[in-house]
């Protein structure tokens, strides 16, 4: 008597169709059904998400076609097709030697140093502290008090420093009736740099450590608990077990930073500006919207945005390389 897996082993098998595979029953399938079903079924999301794509499209890359007229000599009432076309004129206007230019690109590589260095560790820093607390409601409370200036305008933050370090504010109202001289912050130039990097620090800093604190749940606490049994303190479990968990978003938020390193805050300097002068205050922004905007020379403001794209590209795929010979995948895979 033969069994059932005997009578299956004797029996001949039987082609595939063509496109199928074992264990599909030998039906052949499409290869745009599952993709075409997918659509159907999720459709109204794909709906919902319709208006949001479209303003990227046309806002993000239909606004590409703008930059030709970093080749004209543009002119708003003869528009795109009617100006005249300078060939790289504007850009030799750059690069000849504008002292105006000049400057504004020694005050953005500096203030872009400046927060390389000290504005970009700082979420880094709180959310190794807040990590530390014990009292998750505590936790929750001093997170909710840090991300709160991130949803405040500019504007509201510069007048509040002003209420605040102003001429006529509050610390040096202080100063004023106990005796003291006032001290001048707001529209010093010398302590400008000092003044908008402590304003970045205070309205960004606790929203950059969301991203940081969703990191540090992730790591193994097992890997606490077996350096302090080797006897590891807190400072050299954070050196060797928190630290390099957290190294892959770092390295791609420094590459993230890097390529838009050369916009350092638009409207922050401007709303200032009068203040403590151009001298000190002109970035590559305010420089492209004082001469493009007021001045006039919208082709040479046009030229300037577009060597800052490009610049900014430039260091993205070097940071990206660096970070591929460090073994981190960074914004793309090799």
């Amino acid at each position: 008597m033969t069994t059932t897996s005997e009578r299956r082993a004797s029996s001949p098998s039987r082609p595939l169709a063509p496109g199928s595979s074992p264990g599909t029953g030998g039906s052949a399938r499409r290869p745009g059904q599952g993709w075409w079903a997918r659509l159907r079924r999720d459709h109204p999301v794909l709906l919902l998400a319709l208006p949001g794509i479209a303003v990227v499209i046309v806002f993000q890359y239909v606004a590409l076609g703008g930059n030709v007229i970093a080749f004209q000599d543009y002119q708003p009432y003869l528009g795109i097709d009617r100006s005249l076309w300078v060939g790289l004129e504007n850009f030799s206007i750059l690069f000849d030697g504008d002292p105006r230019f000049l400057q504004a690109l020694r005050n953005t590589l500096f203030i872009t140093l400046l927060q390389t260095v000290f504005v970009f560790p700082a979420p880094i820093v709180v959310a190794l502290l807040l990590n530390s607390l014990v009292s998750n409601k505590v936790k929750q409370a001093v997170q909710s008090v840090l991300y709160l200036p991130h949803f405040l305008s500019w504007v509201i933050v510069v007048a509040v420093f002003q209420q605040v370090l102003g001429g006529a504010g509050m610390i040096n109202n202080f100063l004023r009736a106990n005796g003291f001289e006032a001290v001048n912050i707001i529209g010093n130039p010398e302590a400008f740099y000092v003044l908008i990097t402590s304003q970045v620090i205070w309205k960004d800093t606790g929203w950059a450590t969301i991203l940081f604190l969703a990191v540090l749940s992730q790591i193994d606490r097992s890997l606490y608990e077996a350096s302090a049994m080797d006897g590891a303190s807190r400072w050299r479990q954070t050196w060797h077990v928190t630290l390099p968990g957290m190294r892959a978003i770092i390295v791609l938020l420094l590459i993230l930073k890097l390529g838009d390193s050369l916009s350092v805050g638009f409207e922050q300097l401007l709303l200032q500006q009068q203040a403590v002068g151009r001298d000190v205050s002109e970035v590559l922004d305010t420089y492209v919207y004082n001469n493009g905007v007021i001045g006039g020379a919208w082709g040479v403001s046009a030229a300037v945005g577009l060597v800052k794209g490009l610049v900014g590209l430039v260091l993205v795929l070097v940071a990206n390389k660096i970070a591929h010979a460090l073994g981190e995948e960074g914004v793309y895979r090799a």
